[in-house]
């Protein structure tokens, strides 16, 4: 008998007896692929919408990004003993921004990318290389805890080559917290006030598979994220923080008991993988209801990854929703990484990040970036940005399946 195709749906764990997710398919509800064009140019019009250009400008631009890629790992590679940080700007045009330390000027240039001449602006005079920052992050982040009181998290900002230290409030005496800072990391800092709580999205939402917590006896729902090999299986990922046990609820075939291989939720992972002896298919889902399927086609690595990339994300919670790259090296606060965290995580602006968007794939059309981890809220429940694990940091010996 032909064996049944498990499609995956997306992510996030929630209590039991919370009403039914926004993204669960009625059953007998076939869920559609889209082709490469259609899934473009869902994405192209989020980003229309909040840019304020046309779908078919927001199309070209989306070819764009992904066809400048090289060409920005190459600037990388070319300008290492002095880059400070590469970040894509959208208004009042598309171009490519390059800062630099040192006082040397660089020539403009234009790339060719995605039909669109785009140009590459180079600013210099910045005080510390990215490598610089994020080496100074990750050798005195615990210091800086204790001199920055109601610290958030703290990243890297490839736009103006600053170490950016998340603050609840304001901070009495800010610019000589910020001093302190600079003198102890010997780069530039600044700190940035967010009326918000940081935490991982999870527990909350629901979807597709559940399982019973041991520790406390509940009983979650959470969802997938993409699907992933080994040398002989196939399996699907979610957040290392769902339920080990967890059964795939199929809208046809019924429940099919998923086994548990492992999870990895110290430093920079937070990932945890489950097989079945059913085959599985290299897609995801990518709208609002469910119903629409992406086969993936590839994935963009966390060092090419750029500030201001644009980028979407699927939550069972908050469903399909569309923003831009933010801080490109964050640590996230506390011990939210099983002790504290490395600072290999990618922010993403909001507005839209809840509990129960945890674990869901991270994409821009058919090419996935990662996987979502937590979020920060302001006081009103806006979503001030989420952070997600690259795809760069799945288990060992597990890769994408596309």
């Amino acid at each position: 008998m032909r064996k049944k195709l498990l499609t995956p749906v997306l992510i996030a764990c929630v209590a039991n007896g919370l009403a039914v997710p926004a993204g669960a398919q009625p059953i007998g509800a076939a869920p559609r692929l889209q082709s490469g064009v259609e899934a473009l140019r869902q994405d192209a019009a989020e980003y229309a919408r909040y840019n304020g250009v046309s779908v078919e400008e927001g199309m070209r631009r989306l070819r764009a990004q992904e066809e400048s890629v090289a060409a920005t790992d190459r600037l990388q590679l070319t300008y290492r003993d002095r880059l400070a940080g590469i970040s894509i700007e959208h208004r009042p045009d598309y171009r490519i921004s390059v800062l630099l330390t040192g006082a040397e000027p660089v020539a403009d240039q234009t790339i060719l990318a995605g039909g669109l001449s785009v140009p590459v602006s180079f600013r210099t005079g910045a005080a510390a290389t990215r490598e610089q920052v994020v080496a100074a992050l990750t050798q005195h982040h615990l210091a800086i805890r204790d001199i920055v009181p109601r610290e958030q998290g703290m990243g890297f900002d490839p736009r103006t080559g600053e170490l950016v230290v998340l603050v609840r409030s304001a901070v009495a005496e800010s610019e000589r917290v910020e001093a302190e800072v600079e003198a102890l990391t010997g780069v530039p800092v600044r700190l940035r006030v967010l009326d918000g709580v940081d935490a991982e999205l999870a527990l909350e939402g629901g979807a597709r598979v559940e399982g019973v917590d041991p520790e406390n006896g509940r009983r979650y729902f959470c969802t997938t994220g993409f699907v992933v090999r080994d040398q002989t299986r196939t399996g699907i990922v979610t957040a290392a923080h769902c339920p080990d046990a967890l059964t795939y609820r199929d809208a046809e075939a019924g429940e099919v008991p998923l086994e548990f291989v492992g999870q990895w939720g110290a430093r920079y992972q937070d990932v945890q993988v489950h097989v079945s002896d059913r085959a599985q298919q290299p897609v995801f889902h990518a709208d609002k209801s469910g119903r629409a399927l992406r086969r993936l086609t590839s994935w963009r690595n966390r060092t090419s990854t750029r500030a201001g990339d644009a980028i979407c994300h699927r939550g069972e919670t908050t469903g399909y929703s569309c923003s831009t790259v933010e801080l490109t090296d964050y640590a996230p606060p506390g011990e939210l990484c099983g002790g504290p965290c490395d600072p290999t995580w990618v922010t993403v602006t909001g507005p839209s990040c809840r509990g129960g968007d945890s674990g869901g794939p991270v994409f821009n059309g058919t090419v996935a970036f990662g996987i979502v981890k937590g979020g920060n809220y302001s006081g009103s429940g806006r979503c001030n940005f989420y952070y997600y694990m690259s795809t760069d940091f799945l288990p060992e010996g597990w890769s994408l399946l596309y």
